[in-house]
């Protein structure tokens, strides 16, 4: 039997899920951002919408613990305008806290219990109550994620990746691990693999902001997915050098292990909260350009196949 995907409205078949943008945000406040929240839950249902109006009809909600998330009302988006999505439990890397945040201070087993509950119970709202979705059920996360910074992984960060593993084994989500620059991708797997989970049950967050073929052939080598989210960054690299990359890669190993995300991730980068691409970007604009460079069955594959498979939870207990 097909092991089913997890999303904010209850466990579907993977099949379902169609076009699936693997990694955004619909809700996101950190101290990094300021000025730049996603907290209004009209408009960021009026951005979802412009989503799967673009052909996406499934979405990761990357947000994790302390950062803004609002499950209850991610659910409510997904049943107004039939998206899928799979919700974020784990933690981001120790800079996105204030110092005195609570999460900074949790043992690694205490870490794993949070991340664990979110999965099987529900996922908390500030109050302490579980989110509940229009008709009462649980919001459940469906994948759990943890970071590293550039070149860097203090002792949170290391507590985190520890229990995002312990969680992954406990429950059979996949582990989403946001990588600054794209560093320490090797080191984040090995890691992981010494806490005893399979690259195969990682997805590796903006590897792409690194744009080196040869890293990431050799990353999918070991089974890990690879998460280009860095579409309409021109500032920093533009879509031909991620294209480039993409086509090297595909080349190398083939597409059985990349994903495809957008993490727009900013208010001042939504169209409903006033600015722009928006997130109908990365369908409007980016895919139509891997279909031509590499043909719609593979995009295909990267945006409908590769997704279902790792949102399986699958627990290997």
């Amino acid at each position: 039997m097909t092991a089913p995907v997890r999303t904010v409205l209850g466990d579907v078949d993977p099949a379902l899920l169609g076009v699936t943008n693997y990694h955004e945000h619909l809700f996101q406040v950190s101290p990094l951002l300021a000025g730049d929240e996603l907290e209004d839950e009209e408009r960021s249902g009026e951005e979802a919408a412009t989503l799967v109006a673009a052909g996406t009809t499934a979405m990761i909600e990357a947000t994790p613990t302390g950062l803004g998330a609002r499950p209850d009302a991610v659910a409510r988006i997904s049943a107004a305008c039939g998206l899928h999505v799979v919700h974020t439990t784990g933690a981001h890397h120790s800079g996105h806290y204030a110092a005195d945040h609570p999460l900074l201070r949790l043992t690694v087993q205490e870490l794993a219990a949070l991340f664990t509950a979110d999965v099987q119970d529900g996922l908390r709202l500030p109050d302490g109550t579980v989110a509940r979705a229009p008709g009462g059920a649980p919001v459940r996360a469906g994948i759990v994620k943890g970071a590293a910074r550039y070149w860097s992984i203090d002792p949170f960060g290391r507590r985190v990746l520890t229990a995002c593993a312990h969680t992954a084994l406990e429950t059979g989500v996949a582990v989403m691990v946001h990588l600054d620059h794209g560093s320490a991708a090797h080191e984040v797997l090995d890691l992981l693999a010494a806490d005893g989970l399979a690259a195969d049950r990682v997805v590796l967050a903006h590897v792409d902001r690194n744009p080196d073929p040869g890293l990431h052939a050799s990353l999918a080598e070991r089974g890990a997915h690879l998460g280009y989210d860095g579409a309409a960054r021109h500032r920093e690299v533009p879509d031909s050098v991620l294209l480039a990359c993409l086509e090297a890669t595909v080349a190398a190993v083939g597409a059985d292990r990349i994903l495809l995300g957008g993490d727009v991730a900013r208010a001042s980068r939504y169209r409903a909260y006033g600015g722009i691409p928006g997130l109908d970007y990365l369908p409007r604009r980016f895919f139509p350009r891997v279909a031509g460079s590499l043909g719609s069955a593979v995009l295909h594959t990267i945006t409908v196949t590769n997704p279902a498979r790792l949102l399986q939870v699958a627990p290997t207990g």
